[in-house]
C-alpha cells in the first residue's frame, strides 16, 4: 500500500503516525517488549493524549527473530492463522546506555534508545537490513480502514525475489505486490500462490506473518526500502538468515513445513484430454494406446472436468453419456500401467444433485443472514464447500473417497482462488484472511485422505492455488498459460520464484493452455517441460498428444521422456534432498551461486537439483544465449559433451532434440538402466556418468520410496581414480572430460583407474 507523497508528504486523505523512539521497555525470558510513542515524550506530562505502538521482539526458531507490532492489542485475535512449528528457544536479552540487544543463534537485533528509534538486524556480525526512523507505522486510509507498516532498508546492489508464483520480473524490486490470491492466468500481476516471503541476495528473508492481504513495496514507495503493512491493529513479521540463500528456505521451511515427498512414478509423464475437447473412452484409450504405439512411456492419465456433465461441476459422478462403465474403465486403464487422476475443485454448481445436500446439511459457506454464498461465475448457481465444518470435510471426502474406490490414484485439485470476503463460516473465521487461507484448507483436506487411503509415500494433489503451508502438500502446476514464447518464459519466472518460497515440486502446462500450439512451441516447450519437475501435457480446446503435430513431435516427446525416466535415480535423490531441506527441485541460478553476480538476474535458466543446468529455447530459431556460472572446472553438456569454461556467456544454436544440458564440475549424474517408467531398480546397473573430475565426490542412491539404498564414493591418489561402489553390485562408469568420454566396466566394490 502507497501512503506517501513524495518524501515528506502523504497522500489526501491518509493519517499516518510514526513509532518515533523506545519511552519505556520490559524485559522477561524470552521477550523484549518496546513503547514507542508517535511523538517525542520529553517529560511525563507528553504522555497524556498520544498513543504508542507497542513492540514485541521474541524468537520462534534459532536464527529467527520476530518483530510484533501493536496499535490496540485489546483486538481480539481472528482465525485462520498460519500452522507454524516452533521450539523453544531463550533468547540473549541485554542493553547498554544506548541499545536494545536481542539475539537468537547468531542472529541479533539492535534497538536504539535514542530520539529516533533504529532497529538494525545482524547476522554474524554482518548488517543485513534496518529499520529505520520512520519506518514503524500506524496508517488509517481514506475510508477510515488501519494498517500497521513497516520498512526494512534495501542496500546498494540488493535484489529481492519471491513473494509467491509471480509471472512479473523475476527480480521484485520497483514492484508493489499484493498478496491476494487471483484467478488471473499467468500474464498479470495477479498470482494464484501468494506467499507474504521474501529472499534477498544479502542472505535474509522476510516473512509477514498474516493469512490477510499483505501489501509489499519492493522500492516502490521508498526506492531503498521495502515496505509491507498488513490491515488490521497489529502486524508480525519474521527475520530469518542464513549462511546464504540456502540456508534461508531450509530456516524458513523449518517454521511454515517441509514438502512432503511425492511418489516416485509422479515424475513420470502426465497426459490429459485437455479441458473442453470431446473426449469419451474411445479416445482416451486411443490417446494412451497411441503413446504405446509410438513407445512414449506414459505414468499418469488425467480426465480433466468433462468427465463430469457440464453444468454440475462438481457432482463427482462420471458422465455416464461418454463413460457408460466408469469402473471398469479405469481397471482397463490400469490394466496398461497407468495411475490415474481426475479434476476436482471445491465448488458445487446448482444443478448438482449435491447441491441440495449440501444446502440442507450447512456444508456451504453462506451470507449473514443465512443464505448459501451462490454466483455465476464458473458455474451457475456455485456454492462453496466450507472446510471449516468437519461434517462438510466428511461429506466432501466421501464423494472423493467412492472416487479412491473406484481406482483413481490422485486429484488435480484446481481452483480456490475466487473465494468470497463476505461470507461466514461455519467456524466463525475472518472472511478476508480466509481468501488466501483457503487454498491451504482445501488442499489439506484432500491430501490428508489420499495419505489415509493410499498411504503417505503414495499421496500427491496437482494443485493451482496456494499459501502459506501449502509446501506440505505437493505438486504445484503454474495455471493457465497461452501458447506462446513469452507465456513459456512468464511460467519460468514463475516458477523459480514459487521455489523461493519453500516450494520444492512445480509443473506447468506444456505448449500452454489456452489456444493452439505450433508445432515448433510444441516442441520446444516439451524440452521443458520433461526437465522439470513434474510434467503434463494439458490444454484448453486442443489435444495435445505429439502426433496431432508432427512425427518430430512424437520423436520429441519420446526422446526427452526416455531422457526423464532415465535420469530418476538422480531425480529421486534431488526429490529427497528437496523434502529434508525444502529446496526447490527447480532452483534459480542465483539460489545455488550467489557468490557470482551475473547469476543475480537470470530467470531463463535454472538448475534441475544441485547439479544440472537446464536453459529452454523461447524462440522459433532455436537460438538460446546462456550463462555459465563462474566456477572450478568447466561444465560439460549432458546430451553432446561439449564443454563450456565457466564465468562466460555463449549463443548457440539447437535442433528439436537438444539444448543447454550442462553438468557441474566434478559431480556424478547416476542414470539408470531403465527409460520406459518412472519406477524401477535404481541401483540396477547404472551409468555412473563423472564430469570434469577434480577432487572427491560422491552421490548417493534412494529407492522409489526414499530408502537410501546405495552409493558411489569417487577420491583421487597419485594420478589414480579410487571408486567405491555401495549397494551397486555391477555398474558402468563413464568419465567426461574436455577431451571426450571413457568407459569402464564396474564389477567390485572398489576399483582403481588410472586417470588419462
Amino acid at each position: 500500500m502507497k501512503f506517501s507523497d513524495g518524501g515528506w508528504l502523504f497522500r489526501e486523505g491518509f493519517d499516518v503516525k510514526f513509532a518515533v523512539h523506545v519511552y519505556d521497555a520490559r524485559k522477561t525470558q524470552d521477550k523484549l517488549v518496546l513503547y514507542l510513542p508517535y511523538s517525542y515524550v520529553g517529560h511525563k506530562g507528553a504522555t497524556l493524549d498520544g498513543g504508542l505502538l507497542t513492540m514485541e521482539v521474541t524468537t520462534p526458531r534459532r536464527n529467527i527473530i520476530g518483530i510484533t507490532l501493536f496499535n490496540y492489542k485489546g483486538v481480539q485475535a481472528k482465525l485462520p492463522e498460519f500452522d507454524l512449528i516452533t521450539e523453544e528457544i531463550t533468547p540473549e536479552i541485554s542493553e547498554d546506555e544506548g541499545t536494545y540487544v536481542f539475539r537468537s543463534g547468531d542472529l541479533q537485533v539492535m534497538i536504539t534508545k535514542g530520539e529516533h528509534v533504529t532497529a538494525d538486524f545482524y547476522y554474524k556480525d554482518t548488517l543485513i537490513t534496518q529499520s529505520k526512523p520512520r519506518s514503524k507505522a500506524v496508517v488509517i486510509d481514506p475510508n477510515e480502514k488501519t494498517y500497521i507498516s513497516e520498512q526494512l532498508t534495501l542496500d546498494v546492489a540488493e535484489t529481492i525475489y519471491g513473494l509467491g508464483e509471480r509471472f512479473t520480473n523475476f527480480v521484485k524490486n520497483g514492484q508493489s505486490v499484493d498478496i491476494w490470491n487471483a484467478d488471473g492466468g499467468t500474464g498479470t500481476e495477479q498470482a494464484y500462490k501468494n506467499i507474504p516471503f521474501y529472499l534477498s541476495n544479502k542472505g535474509y528473508g522476510i516473512f509477514v506473518n498474516s493469512p490477510d492481504r499483505v501489501q509489499f513495496e519492493v522500492g516502490s514507495e521508498k526506492v531503498s526500502r521495502v515496505q509491507f503493512s498488513n490491515p488490521g491493529q497489529s502486524l508480525q513479521y519474521y527475520v530469518i538468515a542464513g549462511d546464504d540463500l540456502k540456508q534461508v528456505i531450509q530456516r524458513y521451511t523449518d517454521l511454515t513445513g517441509k514438502p512432503a515427498l511425492p511418489p516416485a512414478w509422479s515424475f513420470g509423464l502426465w497426459l490429459s484430454t485437455s479441458f473442453l475437447t470431446d473426449y469419451d473412452e474411445q479416445t482416451v484409450t486411443s490417446f494412451v494406446d497411441g503413446m504405446a504405439e509410438r513407445e512414449i512411456p506414459l505414468e499418469v492419465f488425467h480426465f480433466d472436468c468433462l468427465w463430469m456433465k457440464e453444468y454440475e461441476w462438481c457432482n463427482f459422478t462420471w458422465d455416464e453419456r461418454t463413460f457408460p462403465e466408469p469402473e471398469k474403465m479405469l481397471q482397463r486403464l490400469k490394466a496398461k500401467g497407468l495411475k490415474i487422476c481426475v479434476w476436482i475443485n471445491p465448488y458445487i454448481g446448482q444443478k448438482s444433485p449435491l447441491f441440495d445436500e449440501g444446502m440442507a446439511n450447512g456444508y456451504f459457506l453462506k451470507r449473514e443472514n443465512g443464505d448459501v454464498w451462490q454466483w455465476d461465475k464458473w458455474q451457475a448457481g456455485l456454492a462453496i464447500v466450507d472446510f471449516t465444518n468437519p461434517a462438510a470435510v466428511t461429506w466432501y471426502n466421501s464423494k472423493l473417497r467412492a472416487l479412491l474406490n473406484m481406482g483413481v490414484d490422485c486429484f488435480k485439485t484446481d481452483f480456490g482462488e475466487r473465494i468470497p470476503t463476505d461470507a461466514v463460516y461455519f467456524d466463525g473465521s475472518d472472511p478476508e484472511k480466509m481468501h488466501n487461507y483457503y487454498a491451504f484448507l482445501y488442499n489439506k483436506v484432500v491430501f490428508d485422505l489420499l495419505k489415509e487411503v493410499k498411504g503417505e509415500s503414495e499421496a500427491i494433489v496437482f494443485a493451482r492455488a496456494a499459501s502459506v503451508g501449502s509446501q506440505r502438500l505437493p505438486v504445484h502446476w503454474g495455471g493457465d498459460s497461452t501458447s506462446d514464447y513469452p507465456s513459456m518464459a512468464e511460467s519460468l519466472r514463475a516458477g523459480l520464484s514459487f521455489g523461493m518460497g519453500g516450494f520444492g515440486y512445480w509443473s506447468h502446462d506444456i505448449s500452454g493452455f489456452e489456444a493452439g500450439a505450433t508445432p515448433d512451441l510444441y516442441k520446444r516447450w516439451t524440452q521443458f517441460g520433461l526437465l522439470s519437475s513434474h510434467s503434463r501435457y494439458h490444454g484448453s480446446w486442443e489435444y495435445k498428444v505429439p502426433w496431432v503435430y508432427d512425427e518430430e513431435a512424437v520423436a520429441v516427446s519420446k526422446a526427452f521422456t526416455n531422457l526423464k525416466l532415465s535420469l530418476m535415480p538422480y531425480l529421486q535423490a534431488q526429490s529427497v534432498l528437496t523434502a529434508k531441506t525444502g529446496l526447490p527441485m527447480m532452483r534459480a541460478m542465483v539460489l545455488e551461486f550467489p557468490e557470482d553476480q551475473m547469476t543475480h538476474y537470470l530467470d531463463r535458466q535454472y538448475m534441475l537439483g544441485e547439479h544440472l543446468l537446464v536453459a529452454p529455447i523461447f524462440n522459433a530459431q532455436g537460438t538460446v544465449s546462456f550463462y555459465v556460472p563462474d566456477t572450478k572446472g568447466v561444465w560439460i553438456d549432458y546430451l553432446s559433451g561439449k564443454a563450456y569454461t565457466g564465468g562466460r556467456w555463449y549463443q548457440e544454436t539447437y535442433d528439436y532434440f537438444h539444448l543447454p544440458l550442462l553438468v557441474r564440475p566434478n559431480q556424478m549424474i547416476i542414470e539408470g538402466s531403465e527409460q520406459t517408467k518412472a519406477v524401477y531398480d535404481y541401483v540396477q546397473k547404472p551409468l555412473i556418468h563423472l564430469f570434469d573430475p577434480q577432487e572427491a565426490a560422491s552421490a548417493e542412491i534412494y529407492d522409489h520410496r526414499g530408502q537410501l539404498v546405495g552409493g558411489v564414493h569417487v577420491t583421487k591418489a597419485d594420478g589414480q581414480l579410487i571408486i567405491e561402489l555401495e549397494g551397486i553390485k555391477e555398474a558402468t562408469l563413464c568419465i567426461h572430460t574436455v577431451a571426450g568420454a571413457t568407459t569402464h566396466q564396474l564389477t567390485a566394490a572398489k576399483t582403481t583407474i588410472k586417470e588419462d
